[in-house]
């Protein structure tokens, strides 16, 4: 029963695919050779542990062959402090290659993490709805963390047991050709089962790794939405969810640990096998012939390399789980940094100012192939003009936004900023010279004054509180126990959603932009509240363009221009009461106060 269980989750999973390993393990040391010479002392130390743990056993033979009298005597006494200084320096060695290598791995790692956020931080926003938070979480912590591991230990025991199974078969042929055959006879075994197992364990650790990723995204999705959850009684769906993941990280993880797991049995297994190969034979031949070419103290030596032989085989196959683990993090992690990032900004011009000119010329856009939002939009703002948008969900209104941010690029048509292609600006003095305020807020776990000089970092605290004033936040935040050192949470909850938005607006108001976006900005904010800071927001507007995404009919009379949109398309263009006057899709919305969101 339990073998057909163990064969029914094995088919489970997917028929494993060939990577470039070769090609990962190159981009990882070029991430390790930044301290070369460093490195070469660790080389250097590992070759000479490697020397005397072969000096050992060949000594502690001739010690046997000493008290055996099968050899002249000589100082007992000297051969033990010999052995003693042996053991000495063997651990010295061994103690310098580790915190050497402790150091080049944590280097290693400390630029491949600086290397990944760095380039996530420059990747388009379509990367990040496409991917689940936690994967990339994950990537950024799980992998690179395995990385550091395999190269804490990995490299050194890897090299090490080379140096080690090369120079003990060396002195295991010059003691004697005919035992050091009678070990190596175990070879070809470890090599074909080395074989079967290796086909199979790295798929296994790269599922496993995958799996987290969806385990971890999905954790982080549940705990940032546990309200909702409560909220519609979900929880046992939920629960339900986690266990259908838990089970394939579990399956990934059987297999992996599985597979892996036969490794060190057959090598203990083998190990003990070519022991007694040696001690069989090797003391018949002693006994039954009175050899002089193999004594008891070469038998007491062949014993230990072939223990000696064996281990560095065992190890690295102990290593290889490791190291074939780590590549399957390194994978991902390196699949992150070959994503393409935004748009190149190389012949690309920078703005230092800007009038605020904005013309769409038949702009289409879509988020799918044949799926237009936007369909042949055209129309044009002038500098210091406000710009109202409404429509149904889905009319294409925010994605204006998203287009002028340069979130996401036009495919079709052209958007001009000043009389000038967007796509031939740079973003960054694009969105220097933006304010942004959306719906849905984000606060920093940080204190209010830090949160709101995000949006000019070179403001003095008075400039903060200035902003927060003309916002209407002063009042809130003067109430707080610490004021605008109060340290925020969780995207600030513990304050209301209405007070998180008023953040976001003295955030917006402190950098002065040239342009100004506000996408239902007033929506989480009360009637009073919103009249209140309504002289204000008309301050911060003048001289500047402003694209308003709102549902409240105050707001959208004051607009220069209102654009309609419907389903991807502008249907109507112009004043509230140009609007009004034509009796088309915009008045039947206000008449039936059905304004959309």
């Amino acid at each position: 029963m339990m073998n057909k269980r163990v064969r029914n989750l094995s088919a489970d999973l997917k028929k494993p695919k060939v990577k470039n390993v070769h090609e990962t393990l190159r981009r990882i040391w070029q991430y390790v050779k930044a301290d070369k010479m460093m490195f070469l002392l660790v080389v250097i130390m590992v070759f000479f542990s490697a020397v005397l743990s072969l000096l050992g056993p060949y000594f502690i033979g001739v010690a046997v062959d000493v008290m055996t009298g099968t050899l002249s005597f000589f100082s007992f006494k000297l051969l033990l402090i010999l052995l003693l200084g042996i053991f000495i320096l063997q651990s010295v060695t061994i103690a310098l290659q580790n915190y050497w290598m402790i150091g080049i791995s944590q280097k290693a790692v400390f630029a491949l993490r600086r290397d990944l956020f760095g380039h996530v931080l420059h990747l388009p926003t379509s990367f990040f709805q496409q991917t689940e938070s936690g994967d990339l979480i994950s990537r950024l912590t799980n992998d690179v963390e395995n990385i550091s591991r395999t190269l804490n230990s990995a490299i050194i025991q890897v090299t090490t047991s080379i140096l080690t199974l090369v120079g003990t078969l060396a002195v295991m042929i010059w003691l004697s050709p005919l035992l050091t055959l009678l070990t190596v006879t175990i070879v070809p075994i470890m090599y074909m089962g080395m074989k079967w197992i290796t086909k199979r364990t790295n798929y296994y650790f790269k599922e496993r790794q995958k799996e987290l990723g969806n385990m971890t995204g999905f954790l982080e999705e549940t705990l940032s939405g546990h309200s909702m959850v409560k909220l519609f009684h979900q929880e046992k769906r939920v629960i339900d969810e986690y266990q259908q993941r838990n089970e394939k990280l579990r399956r990934a993880g059987y297999w992996a640990q599985v597979y892996s797991g036969f490794i060190p049995k057959l090598m203990n297994g083998l190990n003990n096998f070519a022991f007694a190969i040696i001690v069989g034979i090797g003391g018949w031949i002693v006994l039954a012939t009175n050899s002089t070419t193999i004594t008891i103290g070469i038998i007491v030596t062949f014993t230990t390399y072939a223990r000696q032989f064996t281990r560095p085989l065992n190890d690295l196959a102990n290593e290889f789980n490791m190291v074939l683990s780590a590549i399957a993090g390194a994978e991902r992690a390196f699949e992150l940094i070959d994503q393409d990032t935004e748009a190149k900004e190389e012949g690309k011009q920078a703005l230092s100012t800007i009038q605020g000119d904005i013309e769409f010329k038949d702009v289409s856009f879509s988020y799918k192939d044949n799926e237009h939002v936007l369909q042949s939009i055209s129309f044009h703002a002038k500098p210091g003009q406000m710009i109202a948008l409404v429509g149904p969900t889905g009319a294409g209104k925010t994605t204006i936004l998203s287009l002028l941010t340069r979130f996401f690029q036009e495919q079709a048509g052209e958007i001009l900023l000043d009389g000038q292609p967007m796509k031939q600006l740079t973003n960054q003095s694009i969105r220097s010279h933006l304010g942004i305020v959306l719906q849905d807020t984000y606060l920093f776990d940080t204190t209010i004054r830090e949160n709101i000089r995000y949006g000019k970092l070179s403001a003095t605290d008075q400039e903060v509180e200035d902003a927060a004033k003309l916002a209407n936040a002063a009042s809130f935040i003067e109430r707080l126990p610490n004021k605008y050192d109060t340290v925020l949470e969780g995207n600030g909850q513990g304050i209301s959603q209405g007070q998180r938005q008023l953040l976001m607006i003295a955030r917006a108001m402190l950098s002065n932009p040239s342009l100004l976006l506000l996408d239902e900005a007033t929506s989480s904010i009360d009637t009073i509240t919103e009249l209140k800071i309504t002289d204000a927001l008309e301050k911060l507007m003048q001289g500047k363009t402003s694209f308003v995404i709102a549902h409240r009919l105050n707001t959208i009379e004051k607009a220069d221009m209102i654009l309609v949109l419907k389903d991807g398309k502008i249907i109507e263009k112009g004043t509230h009461s140009i609007l009004m006057k034509e009796k088309g899709f915009y008045a039947n919305l206000i008449e039936t106060q059905t304004v959309y969101e």
